[in-house]
């Protein structure tokens, strides 16, 4: 089956009626399935600009993502201008979840198409952490980790946009990731001259506990476990300096960087403390 050319590098491709669709089907996991719960939606401006940071569990699924967009659209509606920078590896490996995600707001991970979106005035949603962080070990559940990928905290000084921080718990039962043996794959692949899987190196390769494999090796589509979620939204961050020369100062984006990854940890950590 051959999809439209749906890249991730339009704005446009964005479409209000795929996303009412889709909020009908979304609603039952909502209620029911993850029966998620969320708080914080005070300190996201409808009217201004906004870098969302997030922290996302639970594979290639990200059911905490799924109930935070579902969320997000019945608060500020289909036609407000949203998007979710998503890893330019999802076109080439997954194309009919990219095709999917486009129609949603999904677009590519890259200032390139980031800072017009940010322009319009959108909100736009980045998990730093990628599928390192997504596909993280079931015991490193409850920390933030960005892996030092800094370049969220490079667009928002430029652009001069505040960053919500955005926390979620619960998304980790939905898959249990036992561990990740990406270096000794690597290592195998490199020793017998082999590809990757469409010769895209994934950075990640896991083993996990999930549907609808059972156990399953690689970063691999699954589809998650019931599983009661719980979403927060900080305060905006608000960085002394912005502009270019601030987000070429490598010393000051290192230290906006780790007061992000500091304050959502903290912000983690209390929502976990209220929920056990």
């Amino acid at each position: 089956m051959k999809y439209p050319p749906l890249s991730g590098w339009s704005l446009d491709d964005r479409d209000p009626e795929t996303i009412k669709n889709w909020l009908k089907q979304a609603q039952w996991f909502h209620d029911h399935y993850f029966q998620a719960e969320s708080e914080g939606w005070e300190n996201l401006s409808a009217n201004e600009a906004a870098l969302v940071v997030g922290s996302h569990n639970g594979g290639l699924a990200t059911p905490d993502m799924m109930m935070t967009l579902y969320e997000w659209f019945c608060r500020f509606g289909t036609e407000k201008p949203a998007y979710g920078l998503m890893h330019p590896h999802v076109w080439k490996a997954y194309t009919p979840l990219a095709q999917i995600a486009s129609k949603l707001g999904a677009i590519q991970a890259d200032p390139r198409i980031a800072i017009p979106a940010l322009r319009r005035q959108a909100h736009v949603l980045v998990y730093p952490g990628g599928g390192k962080e997504v596909f993280r070990p079931y015991w490193e559940r409850d920390q933030v980790k960005f892996y030092g990928r800094k370049g969220f905290i490079k667009l928002a000084l430029r652009e001069n946009v505040p960053i919500v921080p955005l926390v979620s718990w619960g998304a980790h039962e939905t898959l249990i990731v036992l561990a990740d043996i990406y270096e000794p794959m690597k290592a195998f692949l490199e020793t017998f001259n082999l590809p990757w899987l469409f010769n895209l190196d994934p950075e990640v390769f896991p083993i996990y506990l999930g549907l609808p494999w059972g156990i399953a090796i690689g970063p691999l589509i699954n589809f998650p476990l019931p599983a009661k979620i719980h979403l927060r939204i900080g305060e905006p961050i608000i960085f002394e300096h912005y502009g270019r020369k601030a987000a070429q100062d490598l010393a000051y984006v290192d230290h906006c960087y780790q007061l992000v990854l500091n304050q959502m940890q903290s912000q983690l950590d209390q929502l976990i403390a209220e929920v056990k």
